[in-house]
């Protein structure tokens, strides 16, 4: 629907970019479905681990719908704005664990996606970029700036000021993608380390996101003031005495969160 699919299995939810038919470019309407189904993931306290995967062979997505984009005036241009950020920042600020699946393009708000997850998984046909510049424009799904907290300001500055292209094994190397698999896996691949995540403490692995989350960039000591608020949420929660009670008793942990 609206191209964005939701799907559950357990403790772990797919996000589901599905609208191969215009290789996932987002559309005003897909949006706002994205940020709809963030929003209801976000709330859900079920869910543990999220993966954010792509229908079709050719694309994870390649960024903004520029057809959709060329009919508009100026001022439905502004309007969508809203709608965009809001989509992006779904993706962004979901408080469970995101495991992003990329195979194929990755181009401008595709790349966004990806670096707005906490994982990325990547087959071997994947290619991340950020073109916006070639078509004059700038990154507006948080792309300059994840790029500057995640890869550095050189290798940010050459991707936004270049628009060039990056195969797997050099966005490996940049640190755009966390592990490559063969092609056509990324989506299982990514699925099975959510299943891992959604197996540990929910109340710790959320604590353990806000900290390195609010953490990149600050100074060491507010980094570890923010580690310390972290442990006092967790160290006298329930899930603290279950997942001790198990390690004594040599069973799994049933998580009360």
């Amino acid at each position: 629907m609206d191209g964005v699919t939701l799907r559950r299995d357990g403790h772990v939810a797919e996000i589901v970019l599905d609208r191969p038919e215009a290789l996932n470019a987002l559309s005003t309407a897909m949006a706002r479905r994205l940020a709809a189904v963030c929003a209801e993931v976000a709330a859900d306290t079920s869910v543990r681990a999220v993966v954010l995967s792509a229908a079709g062979e050719k694309a994870f997505c390649v960024g903004a719908d520029l057809k959709e984009r060329n009919a508009m005036s100026d001022a439905e241009i502004l309007a969508q704005r809203p709608v965009f950020r809001a989509a992006f920042g779904g993706v962004l600020n979901l408080p469970q664990p995101v495991v992003a699946a990329v195979h194929g393009y990755a181009l401008g708000g595709g790349c966004e996606f990806a670096l707005s997850a906490d994982l990325v998984v990547a087959d071997e046909s994947a290619v991340f970029g950020l073109p916006e510049v070639g078509v004059g424009l700038v990154p507006g799904g948080g792309g300059t700036q994840l790029a500057l907290r995640k890869l550095g300001p050189g290798k940010a500055a050459d991707l936004v000021f270049t628009g060039r292209r990056l195969g797997v094994e050099e966005a490996l190397e940049y640190g755009l993608a966390d592990r490559k698999v063969p092609a056509g896996t990324a989506r299982e691949e990514a699925l099975g380390i959510a299943e891992v995540i959604a197996r540990n403490s929910p109340t710790a692995v959320r604590a353990a996101k806000r900290a390195l989350r609010l953490g990149a960039g600050v100074a060491l000591e507010a980094g570890l003031d923010l580690e310390d608020n972290a442990w006092r949420t967790v160290a006298f929660s329930a899930d603290r005495r279950e997942g001790v009670a198990a390690f004594n008793e040599k069973r799994k942990p049933d998580w009360p969160s």
